[in-house]
C-alpha cells in the first residue's frame, strides 16, 4: 500500500497540482500546528522542492517554526478520483519581503505581493504515498475571497505590514492563563 521515497515523483508533481486543499503540519517544541491551505497557493519548483505562499492570517506558527528549524509534513490528499494520501516531509526556509528572492519566487504565482505575508521555500527529505482509502469523496465548489479581500484592504490602506509585524509571534499555548 504504502511506499516511502527521497524527493518527488512525476506522478506525485502531477496530483499536487491537481489539489484545492492541502495540509501543513509543523512543530518546533512547542504545540503541533496543523493548519488547512487554500488558494492556488503552493509550487513544485523542482522534485525536492517546493514553494508556498503565505497569506496574512490570525498566527504565524508557520514562520515560528521554521525559524526554530522546526520540522514539516505537508499533505495532500485526493478528494476526487483515485484514492490517495501523499505526505512530504521537509524543512522551511521563510522568505520575507526584503529579501532579495522574494519577487523571483513571486512570479511562479503571477499575483501582487502587496498583501502576501511571505513565501516560505520546503526542502524534501523524503516523500511518503499512502492508500487513502477512507478518505470521502468531495466536490469543489469555489474559493473563498474574504481573506484576500481583508488583507488587499489591509494593504491598501497601509495597514498590513504593521498587522504582520504584530503577528509574527504566535501566542504560546503554554500561556493560556495570560490571554484570557
Amino acid at each position: 500500500m504504502g511506499k516511502q521515497y527521497k524527493a518527488l515523483t512525476g506522478k506525485d508533481i502531477d496530483f499536487i497540482k491537481e489539489q484545492k486543499l492541502f495540509y501543513i503540519a509543523s512543530c518546533s517544541g512547542q504545540e503541533v500546528n496543523l493548519s488547512p491551505k487554500g488558494y492556488d497557493s503552493i509550487r513544485v519548483l523542482d522534485k525536492g522542492t517546493l514553494l508556498y505562499l503565505d497569506f496574512p492570517g490570525s498566527g504565524n506558527r508557520t514562520y515560528r517554526d521554521a525559524m526554530a528549524g522546526g520540522e514539516f509534513t505537508l499533505v495532500f490528499n485526493a478528494f476526487s478520483g483515485p484514492a490517495m494520501i501523499l505526505r512530504v516531509f521537509c524543512k522551511a526556509e521563510p522568505v520575507e519581503k526584503d529579501d532579495a528572492r522574494f519577487e523571483g519566487y513571486l512570479s511562479h504565482f503571477g499575483v501582487d505581493g502587496s498583501y502576501i505575508r511571505q513565501l516560505f521555500v520546503f526542502d524534501v527529505y523524503a516523500v511518503e504515498s499512502s492508500c487513502g482509502m477512507s478518505v470521502p469523496y468531495m466536490k469543489y465548489e469555489k474559493e473563498r475571497k474574504s481573506l484576500k479581500k481583508w488583507a488587499k484592504n489591509l494593504a491598501e490602506d497601509g495597514t498590513l505590514q504593521n498587522y504582520i509585524d504584530d503577528h509574527k509571534e504566535p501566542p504560546s499555548l503554554k500561556d493560556l492563563d495570560t490571554l484570557s
